[in-house]
């Protein structure tokens, strides 16, 4: 008997937390979009798009150097971060959906 698992609804905020939580979670060294795409579930492609907005903002930055492009988590990233959390936190308790 096969186990059907519906795949859970995402919506930006939700995608735009967990990668923020990523690069928290990466320090100051940052992450590759790979890395990011990777753990947040997402494609190479959306991660890029979702990475951008977050540059765009402020609230994540791009660091290159010869090797690689490291994705780190801003100051305002992390201030961010904590409120998004706290609201999550509320809007779960009170059932609605993110």
């Amino acid at each position: 008997m096969a186990i059907s698992i519906k795949q859970q609804y995402r919506s930006e905020i939700g995608v735009i937390s967990e990668i923020l939580q990523v690069t928290m979670n990466c320090g100051m060294q940052g992450t590759i979009i790979s890395s990011i795409a990777r753990i947040a579930n997402l494609s190479h492609y959306t991660a890029i798009e979702k990475c951008q907005k977050l540059i765009d903002f402020g609230l994540v930055e791009l660091r290159t150097d010869k090797k690689s492009r490291n994705f780190v988590i801003t100051e305002k990233g992390i201030k961010f971060y904590q409120e998004m959390q706290k609201f999550l936190e509320i809007a779960q308790e009170i059932k609605i959906r993110y």
